[in-house]
Formats: structure tokens, C-alpha cells, sequence
């Protein structure tokens, strides 16, 4: 786990509910739970105030950091992706983006792709992406002040169930994705019962569930979150998103307790 990561989950899942503050030791003590010894800490607490990430104020001799509200917003929508999955029937519609990026903008060309797979789209064609789900508008403000990024969006349905589970098949590989689920399944529902029974200290409860959401956190990147009538036979993913979140509420009153106490001695 990357200590700039590390930063992030802390304010998402423990500092938002203190205040949405910390000072420097306080943040070095609770990254020491991860082996990031105090020097990184400080570089990298430095540079995200840099990137415009972090923000920082003196309160005497100590420095108390707090996220900025373009950070905050990138942890919402994560968080948003990572905990929820679409809810109701699907409508039978696909929401399509086709774009234009000139030769030039590589770079450009490459954060849309990487937003369109954030939002669920995937490639049917190098320029068209597919989504069963209607966030077009969210793609489109992504980019609204990028002018070289041309967008056109379309809603249509396709020839039939047989068509869509098709385009779905070519859109994503959902077999290495279920596979992974069920190696996230493998490693973490053995471990129920002992998150159950408490058999871990706060300080390992802490140190577990950071792990867990760093297994988890990338697999928003890479599952549209299909309908069922989209997917193969016993899919994993549902079952999986259940498991992450049954251990992440097991772990959190032995992870909040580290918490609480390392920020109680700083």
C-alpha cells in the first residue's frame, strides 16, 4: 500500500468522522501502523499540499492537516463506486459514447479512457463505448472544459438478449474479472469468523481492513456493475461486494478504537 493511499483511506474512512483534521503526529502515528516512517510521512504530506490535495495550518508549534474539497470530492465519488452497486431492473438500453481526441493529446486521450472505465463504459470499438447504465452526463461534465475532447452520447438498444450479452462479452473480460473475485473471495471469507469473534487487536483490525479496501478498491476500475441478464453463469462479483462489506463493518469498531487511541496520545 502506497502511503499516498494510505493518507486517503485514513480521512475517508476514520478522519471525515473526527473533524476531518489531523495533526502532523497524529498522522505519523497512525501511519506507522503501515511501517511509513515519519520522514515519509512528512515528504509526502508536503507534496500532496503541493498537488492541492492537502491543505495546512499552524496551530502553535504543530501543523494540522486537512483534505481540500477537490480531494474530498475525489474521495466521495470513489467511495460512492466502491460501496454502492445499481439498484432496479435495466431498461434494456445502452448509453453509448463515441469520441474524437486529436493525435497530439495521447495523454488527454488516455484520462478519458481511464474516466470512461471509472463510470462503467466499456470499449465495443477503439472510439465507442458502452455503458448499461445512464452516466453520460457525468462523462460529458468530466470533459466539458477540454475542447479537443470531442464527445457524442447515444441511447439504443441492440438487436436482443442475445446481442447484449454479446457486446458485453467484447466490452469487458468478464471471465479474468470473475476469476479475481473469486480469489478476493478465497482470501477474505475464511476470515469472517475471526472477524467475528474479535480475535484481532485494533491495531491488526486497523492494519486489516486498509488491506481489504486496498484488495477491493480497484475493481470499481473494472467492473461496469452489469445487470444480471449481462452476466455468466454464478458470477462472483455479487458476492464478493457482499463479503467486502460484511469484513469492512466487522473490522471497524477494533479499527475506529486504534484510531481513537493513537490520536488520544498525539
Amino acid at each position: 500500500m502506497k502511503p499516498r493511499s494510505l493518507v486517503f483511506d485514513l480521512f475517508g474512512d476514520y478522519l471525515r468522522y473526527r473533524g476531518g483534521e489531523v495533526r502532523l503526529r497524529g498522522l505519523v502515528a497512525l501511519m506507522a501502523c503501515f511501517d511509513v516512517p515519519e520522514a515519509t510521512v512528512r515528504v509526502v504530506a508536503t507534496r500532496m499540499r503541493k498537488e492541492g490535495w492537502l491543505e495546512s495550518r499552524r496551530e502553535g508549534r504543530e501543523t494540522v492537516y486537512a483534505l481540500t474539497s477537490a480531494a474530498w470530492d475525489l474521495l466521495d465519488e470513489g467511495r460512492d463506486r466502491i460501496f454502492r452497486r445499481a439498484q432496479g431492473a435495466w431498461d434494456g438500453h445502452w448509453n453509448m459514447i463515441v469520441y474524437s481526441v486529436p493525435e497530439a493529446e495521447r495523454a488527454l486521450r488516455e484520462q478519458l479512457r481511464k474516466k470512461l472505465s471509472w463510470f462503467g463504459f466499456g470499449p465495443l470499438a477503439s472510439a465507442v463505448w458502452l455503458s448499461p447504465h445512464d452516466r453520460t452526463d457525468a462523462v460529458l461534465a468530466a470533459f466539458a472544459e477540454h475542447p479537443a475532447v470531442q464527445l457524442n452520447a447515444f441511447r439504443s438498444r441492440s438487436a436482443g438478449p442475445e446481442s447484449d450479452r454479446d457486446m458485453a462479452a467484447r466490452a469487458w473480460d468478464l471471465k479474468e474479472l470473475d476469476q479475481d473475485y473469486a480469489g478476493l473471495l478465497d482470501t477474505y471469507r475464511p476470515r469472517l469468523a475471526g472477524y467475528r469473534a474479535g480475535e484481532l487487536s485494533p491495531r491488526e483490525a486497523l492494519a486489516e481492513r486498509m488491506r481489504l479496501i486496498h484488495d477491493y478498491r480497484l475493481f470499481p476500475f473494472r467492473d461496469p456493475d452489469l445487470p444480471p441478464e449481462l452476466l455468466p453463469a454464478e458470477w462472483q462479483g455479487r458476492v464478493a461486494h457482499e463479503v467486502f462489506l460484511e469484513a469492512h463493518g466487522l473490522l471497524r469498531a477494533r479499527a475506529e478504537e486504534c484510531v481513537d487511541g493513537l490520536l488520544k496520545l498525539d
